[in-house]
């Protein structure tokens, strides 16, 4: 495959601007051009909802410094949207009036946040959290809260709670589950985080499903249960997932997979010649799972934007890394590697949950299919490497037995 003369990246996120970095790391001459949506230089999401949202910090962690992308000779194109991808052209518009011929293409659109399909779900008021601009909005809105409800106990809803929890606002925390997280990390784990948000003040109405958002052309009033009862807020945020934004691919006839992802090989290509995706909108085919996975996490688009680079440039080199997560909520800080089924792989403890100091196993065939280490943190490398070298282990070996001499 002859090189590229020009690479055009469509989104500015964390997996477009890892790719950018790393083609022209790997001594790429040619064109680069990187179109990103949002005006600021690519930041990182996790600190969002953790330090910019309890008040830590201002500002999010940029992927990389101001003036690296005209030191890199890479065009960055800010505040530019992309509005139609035509493969057979190998041709990008944009809504600047823009057309961008490519020889390699890379999808990294990312995610928006979903709304809520009830009534009152597009009030305006509402809050939802992805950018920048959403956290310090969000951050002055609990600060002035008296009553905050959120709607949705997963990661993002669970850090939104603690966040709030540190403004002194009261928090309620609304969703169908029975338990938050149980999804990813099973019920015992998830009961680990309830019983933590229950004794810095979370309320929570588990198992309960929201009927209507209530208020009017001035703002939201509150949540509606489908019991009838309503929650009077000050402030109500959305925390119920993320969309993968596929509208352009779908447009230009890419295929989708049932989970609304991009489909892609192991090496990360879609079914059209020379066009790529990576981050969240990557459905992508794990050799190690034999099956597709998509990965909304931080360290998901870093790590496949940093790998497309090679096959951008004539590789054909499979996509293997583990998924990884971390969370940060009160004093509470953990890991996740891996990706377990919770509902019927084998969950082993290795340490103690009431002191919520302890690694979570969760073995499939003798196989630590997944590991969640909870504030210890000595075992890092010894935990990837169980969850990527398919060593056969004991529950009383993870129990007992020195970690790194499992692996």
């Amino acid at each position: 495959m002859p090189e590229p003369r020009k690479i055009v990246i469509v989104g500015a996120g964390l997996g477009g601007a890892s790719a950018a970095a790393a083609v022209r790391e790997r001594g790429y001459p040619g064109e680069i051009l990187l179109l990103g949506a949002d005006p600021r230089r690519p930041y990182e999401l996790p600190p969002l909802s953790k330090g910019v949202l309890q008040g830590t910090t201002d500002e999010p962690d940029w992927v990389h410094e101001e003036k690296f992308y005209a030191e890199k000779d890479i065009r960055f194109g800010a505040g530019v949207t992309a509005t139609r991808i035509e493969p057979g052209a190998r041709l990008v518009l944009d809504d600047a009036g823009g057309e961008h011929r490519y020889d390699r293409l890379v999808l990294a659109t990312g995610s928006r946040p979903r709304r809520l399909p009830v009534p009152g779900g597009d009030l305006p008021g509402l809050y939802t959290l992805r950018t920048l601009d959403d956290a310090l909005a969000l951050r002055s809105a609990f600060a002035a809260a008296e009553r905050v409800v959120i709607v949705g106990a997963g990661w993002i809803g669970s850090e939104a709670a603690a966040a709030a929890r540190t403004h002194n606002a009261e928090v309620t925390v609304v969703d169908p589950v029975r338990v938050p997280l149980a999804n990813v990390v099973g019920e015992t784990i998830g009961g680990v985080f309830r019983d933590l948000h229950a004794e810095k003040g979370v309320h929570w109405r588990l198992g309960e499903q929201v009927a209507e958002i209530t208020g009017g052309p001035d703002g939201v009033r509150g949540v509606r249960l489908s019991g009838g009862e309503e929650l009077t807020a000050d402030v109500v945020l959305i925390a119920v997932g993320a969309a993968p934004r596929v509208e352009l691919a779908h447009a230009a006839g890419l295929e989708l997979a049932d989970d609304g992802g991009v489909c892609v090989d192991a090496a990360l290509r879609t079914a059209a010649p020379d066009v790529y995706a990576v981050g969240d909108i990557a459905a992508h085919f794990h050799p190690r799972y034999g099956r597709r996975i998509r990965v909304e996490h931080w360290a998901n688009a870093k790590d496949q934007g940093t790998h497309v680079a090679r096959n951008l440039l004539g590789e054909n080199e499979p996509f293997l890394a583990s998924p990884y997560f971390f969370t940060d909520q009160y004093e509470l800080g953990c890991e996740y590697r891996g990706s377990a089924d919770p509902v019927s792989d084998e969950l082993v403890i290795r340490g103690d949950l009431a002191s919520r100091e302890f690694t979570a196993f969760w073995l499939r065939e003798g196989e630590v299919a997944a590991a969640m280490n909870v504030n210890t943190w000595d075992d890092g490398d010894a935990l990837g490497a169980l969850v990527d070298g398919s060593a056969k282990v004991t529950a009383e070996q993870l129990k007992t037995a020195e970690l790194a001499s499992l692996a």
